[in-house]
């Protein structure tokens, strides 16, 4: 009954004929069918010849492969669902399906995100840190208020914030983006959108910059433009910068950021974490306005701690940021190696690289999710739920959040100062006790 209501009340964007697949996870046939797949702005249905339905939310597809006329779905379950026998619709079809699923994907990354400049026809080519391939071909290019996106025609999405790009140069007609990691992107063939294309970008990219330096000069006003903008670098769009990189460039600004703690009410934590760690491997970023507030303040710290003392507590990179006096709610700590190999090293130096190797990692991550912490540390139960829904993409489908996810160790809410810092010492001695990788603190697990 409400299932034939919900199909007429749908907006429908293509309606075809099809022949239908559902495959569990170990290659098993659970079903098979001629019906009908009806594809809607959050949905695909499949209407066997029976009138039942197959109701699979765009939500749940981690991947979406064309090839041979055929459409092969693969759900977060790891189910597969093979749609073949389109017939002429199929390309229209297929076009459709993945639109939708991109304009969801957009959404949920970019949480509303205003559209600058879109449906940019183009070509492109990333190569990685040793000018290997990694993948091209023809895209779809948009502009948004902090990052570029790609969009390939078979179906994968790419967000490039601003603040990660180090390098940006216009010639000939191609627009080569060198990212702080060493990556590449080269974006060509938009013919007379080029043009247009590139001055919106340098315009929201400068914007980004311009962001930074205001917030520097509110710090530092005794600083002259030049060594502004050389700090901005640093600090572009809210990145995290080491404590020895920005007194190389201007020893005053360090305990300017460190004041700012103090505005926010989460200096106590700074300095007991602080305490305990490495301290010119210290990292501080700030940002002026997040998520479309435009006044705001936020700022993040992270505190690698870690010795060649392995009955000390440590092995973590804490994580804490607030973006008003009330906001700071939990300090959030990632493991730097794996445990067994934590208590075996006997070089400083080793851990020093993995430390600044997640540091780089965790820079990189809150800056590709908008400073959004949800999706680094919920559990898998939790995102079945449906105000949760729209970190599923993210989580299955970006494999630096993938890797964050598994050296989450736990999080310590700020109940009172005393119990944090009780809480504070019982992970990180959990931390350098507990046997397996896997193992997360919780704040009733027992410690032997």
């Amino acid at each position: 009954m409400d299932n034939e209501e919900q199909v007429t009340e749908r907006v429908i964007l293509i309606s075809c004929p099809l022949t239908y697949s559902l495959i569990d996870e170990d290659g098993n046939l659970i079903s098979h069918g001629q019906g009908e797949g009806q594809i809607g702005k959050e949905n695909l249905l499949i209407i066997d010849e029976l009138g039942d339905i197959i109701n699979l939310s765009l939500h749940d597809l981690t991947s979406l492969s064309v090839k041979d006329y055929k459409i092969r779905l693969t759900l977060t379950s790891q189910d597969e669902v093979l749609l073949s026998n389109l017939g002429y619709q199929y390309e229209d079809f297929a076009e459709k399906l993945i639109s939708a699923r991109n304009q969801l994907i957009l959404k949920d990354l970019l949480m509303e995100e205003k559209l600058h400049k879109g449906e940019i026809a183009g070509e492109f080519i990333h190569t990685g840190v040793l000018g290997d391939n990694i993948s091209s071909g023809e895209c779809e290019l948009r502009l948004y208020d902090t990052g570029l996106v790609i969009m390939a025609k078979t179906g994968e999405i790419t967000r490039i914030p601003y603040g990660l790009i180090e390098k940006a140069e216009a010639e000939n007609y191609r627009l080569s983006l060198t990212l702080d990691s060493g990556e590449k992107y080269i974006l060509f063939r938009m013919g007379t959108e080029f043009q247009p294309f590139v001055e919106s970008f340098e315009k929201l990219n400068s914007q980004i910059s311009q962001k930074t330096q205001n917030l520097l000069r509110q710090l530092l006003p005794e600083a002259n433009s030049l060594l502004i903008r050389k700090i901005s670098i640093l600090l572009k769009d809210g990145k995290c910068a080491k404590k020895s990189d920005l007194n190389a460039v201007s020893p005053g600004l360090w305990n300017k950021l460190e004041a700012q703690l103090s505005v926010l009410g989460i200096e106590k934590e700074y300095e007991f974490l602080k305490a305990l760690g490495q301290q010119e491997r210290i990292c501080l970023g700030i940002k002026q306005g997040l998520w479309g507030d435009l006044t705001g303040q936020y700022i993040w710290f992270l505190i690698p701690i870690y010795s060649l003392d392995p009955s000390k507590p440590g092995n973590a990179i804490a994580l804490e940021a607030a973006a008003d006096e009330k906001s700071g709610k939990a300090t959030y700590f990632f493991r730097i190696t794996g445990r067994q190999n934590y208590r075996l090293c006997r070089n400083l130096e080793d851990l020093h690289r993995e430390a600044d190797r997640l540091i780089q990692k965790i820079n990189y991550c809150m800056l590709m999710l908008n400073f959004r912490r949800e999706p680094i540390y919920l559990p898998e139960e939790s995102l079945a739920k449906p105000n949760y829904s729209k970190y599923r993409f993210a989580i299955t489908t970006l494999p630096y959040l993938q890797s964050l996810r598994q050296l989450f160790i736990g999080r310590v809410f700020h109940s009172s100062s005393e119990q944090w810092e009780k809480d504070v010492e019982q992970l990180l001695k959990f931390n350098v006790t507990a046997e397996t990788d896997q193992e997360r603190w919780s704040k009733n697990k027992k410690l032997d």
